[in-house]
């Protein structure tokens, strides 16, 4: 993997020309990227209004501050962060659920302004009515735009079969582990063909078992299905396997502090990939940014032909 389109370099490309387009370069991809861009974020900006703590009136806090990002049709990319960063508040915005204070953003160049059905959302409280089963659940939002019975039965028994409830189809929520809650809610929300899937934290519920199953599941569905996917997660490990690129946000105000690349093949399987040195070493360039490590190397290209082992730590011997 070329270490050079490992990570983004801040100003690589930045015209001198053109200061307006500063704050933007800084968040594209190094290696060039045919797909047309799905997601455009704008200077997004969310502030809410809060009590001022142990005193009298209000105050202004910050949540995000200045998003800029592009994301391209059919990419796979993850977001993550320190607690409180504005992670979740960037998906609501996504998703149409709540608005920017300030900035834009759009989807297929038009400007997003609520909810739609071109976005589907993966939370990770399931969010799925107990009194439906699985069937029932998954064809919600095909009765939503009103498509009939029959062609509602075909459609939910596809993603049924894609993500592997048969002999399900009638069980109710409460008959269901958390994993196959979490199947359930992804097949609802791909069912009525969305071309973004949201997905906050989806497997944060799960024991460790299962969602190392559910990621290499959910990259088989995204494989097969050709969604845009953006996906928020406190594990690092998680952001790196499942991305085309880890979007890494820094402490309040929340802002886009690096994104990288992760070049590791496709498709992939966590026992495999885990071990390598490439993903060790993207692992640990997630933490340091994370843990606001200074690290004077950080600020050159790094030489594809350095040993691994001297870019993680001068004197580690792997």
């Amino acid at each position: 993997m070329s270490r050079e389109n490992t990570v983004l370099k801040e100003n690589v490309f930045i015209n001198k020309e053109d200061e307006s387009s500063k704050k933007y370069d800084s968040n594209i991809s190094s290696k060039k990227d045919q797909r047309e861009i799905k997601i455009l974020a704008k200077d997004i900006t969310r502030t809410f209004t809060v009590k001022n703590r142990g005193q009298k009136g209000v105050e202004e806090f910050v949540a995000i501050k200045d998003i800029n990002l592009e994301i391209r049709a059919g990419e796979f990319i993850t977001l993550v962060g320190p607690s409180g960063c504005g992670k979740s508040t960037f998906l609501d915005i996504l998703s149409g659920l709540s608005k920017p204070t300030s900035g834009e953003l759009y989807i297929d160049g038009k400007l997003v302004k609520g909810p739609a059905l071109d976005r589907g959302i993966v939370l990770q409280g399931y969010a799925l009515f107990p009194w439906r089963n699985v069937r029932k659940n998954i064809e919600y939002g095909l009765e939503l735009k009103k498509i009939s019975k029959k062609e509602r039965k075909e459609i939910s028994q596809k993603y049924i079969d894609l993500v592997g409830l048969n002999g399900f189809e009638d069980r109710y929520i409460h008959e269901l582990s958390g994993g196959m809650r979490q199947r359930v809610a992804i097949a609802r929300a791909l069912a009525y063909d969305p071309e973004v899937l949201l997905m906050d934290e989806p497997f944060a519920a799960v024991d460790a078992q299962t969602r190392e199953v559910m990621q290499e599941e959910l990259l088989r569905i995204w494989e097969k299905t050709n969604k845009t996917i953006v996906f928020i997660t406190h594990s690092i490990e998680e952001a790196v396997f499942l991305a085309d690129r880890v979007a890494v946000l820094s402490a309040n105000p929340g802002e886009v502090k690096e994104i990288i690349n992760v070049d590791l093949p496709r498709p992939r399987k966590l026992g495999d990939v885990r071990n390598s040195p490439d993903f060790n070493w993207l692992s640990h360039k997630v933490w340091e940014l994370l843990h606001n490590v200074e690290d004077k190397k950080s600020t050159k290209i790094i030489d594809e032909h350095r040993n691994i082992a001297e870019e993680i730590s001068p004197t580690a011997n792997l």
